[in-house]
């Protein structure tokens, strides 16, 4: 995509660069004022720096008195800690007779930048609306991945690792009506028709350590989810036919494109009561899964991600076996796409153990609209499953489904 950069951008770069060389110079000049000033007023002697004697033996003298700011000027004195870091080595390591000693700062590694307090980004967009790269807003969507400072974050409003967009299990809001093919489990023969499945929950972020731009935020992250999968039956007075149920919670951590995963979640699945009531003779199974997940996503370019992940459930019911792997590959417009939106297009794998390394295939395509001041991210499209189905109560049955969806993640 070419992005055309304006003169209005160029000419604010320029004054922004001449304001900034200005305030450098001033800060350079303040800090030598500062240095000659402490140095002086540490020797003078004024009623704010008593001269201090020797005491005889056995008497104490009361204690020193704080330094003061230095009078005309308001500058601190050379004593004040917070300009340990402007003195050359010589001084700080060696004072002259008289001067009082200056702890040097601590060295400053390459790694994040730590505060006391969450980092306020400076606005995303310039007044007008429109983003234009080497503006002056750091936080604007020309660099997705720059590194920025770390800070603790109780509940922030986006997410490091984010749920798989073709991933038929991953927790969010959706919704799709599809005709499938095949027979129905309750049959050999025939095709199924039409089903409506929904999924009703999402994944939030709990607490934080690291950076928190607007999208792709790097560090550590505890976040927390869940979804009940439901299916409905449009064509029986919809009925309810099976539900799943989940629930889990990742930690994550997030550097540059890349981001991992360790997470823990809890996998149920039931028969509807109206299904079974309707066919009493139907078995239902009593598919549990506990497992843990090792996954890993990495983003080739702003607007494509690749990801895989491997479980392995150390508890199992129903039929369910311990391993199971995910992959898949995600194209869509990282940034606010305003009213337009743009084209997506994801595809997704499952294999598990217990189909002898079967599993499905997801596809999903359509028009997605990202939010300008945030990660939510809406979707209308087309989606496509062959192979095992996603409802786990009928984990033995093969799906050739396809429909409309929409799909909401935030």
């Amino acid at each position: 995509m070419a992005v055309v950069v304006t003169l209005d951008s160029m000419k604010r770069s320029r004054h922004l660069s001449l304001h900034a060389s200005r305030i450098a110079l001033a800060t350079l000049l303040l800090s030598a004022c500062a240095l000659v000033v402490g140095m002086a007023g540490a020797n003078a002697q004024s009623p704010e720096t008593p001269l201090r004697l020797p005491s005889p033996v056995g008497t104490t003298l009361p204690p020193e008195p704080s330094p003061q700011p230095t009078p005309g000027l308001g500058l601190p004195p050379l004593a004040d800690p917070g300009l340990s870091g402007a003195m050359p080595d010589s001084l700080s390591r060696s004072p002259a007779p008289g001067l009082p000693g200056i702890d040097p700062l601590p060295p400053v590694g390459n790694g994040p930048v730590v505060l006391d307090m969450p980092y306020e980004a400076l606005p995303s967009a310039s007044e007008d609306g429109y983003l234009t790269p080497g503006t002056a807003f750091p936080e604007g969507f020309d660099d997705l991945w720059a590194p920025r400072p770390w800070s603790w974050q109780l509940m922030p409003n986006n997410l490091i690792y984010t749920s798989y967009l073709a991933g038929p299990k991953e927790p969010r809001f959706g919704t799709v009506w599809y005709d499938d093919t095949t027979p129905p489990p309750y049959a050999t023969t025939g095709q199924e028709g039409w089903l409506w499945d929904s999924t009703l929950g999402g994944r939030a972020s709990i607490v934080r350590y690291g950076s928190d731009p607007v999208l792709h935020p790097q560090g550590f992250e505890v976040q927390i989810e869940g979804a009940a999968f439901v299916r409905l039956d449009p064509q029986d007075d919809r009925d309810l036919r099976s539900a799943d149920y989940r629930f889990g919670i990742p930690v994550v951590y997030g550097v540059g494109r890349w981001q991992t995963k360790l997470a823990y979640y809890h996998n149920s699945a039931h028969l509807g009561d109206e299904f079974m009531l309707k066919h009493p003779t139907f078995p239902r199974i009593n598919y549990v899964r506990d497992c843990i997940v090792w996954g890993n996503s990495y983003y080739l370019y702003d607007w494509m991600r690749i990801y895989g992940e491997a479980g392995w459930a150390f508890f199992t019911a129903g039929g369910a076996e311990p391993w199971e792997f995910q992959g898949g590959v995600e194209l869509i417009q990282a940034r606010p796409t305003g009213r337009q939106g743009s084209p997506f297009l994801a595809v997704n794998g499952f294999s598990r153990q217990e189909l002898d390394w079967g599993g499905n295939v997801c596809v999903q395509t359509g028009w997605a609209w990202r939010g300008q001041r945030s990660e939510k991210l809406y979707r209308i499209g087309f989606e496509y499953i062959y192979g095992s189905d996603p409802q786990y109560e009928f984990v033995h049955k093969n799906q050739n489904r396809a429909g409309i969806g929409m799909w909401y993640d935030y």
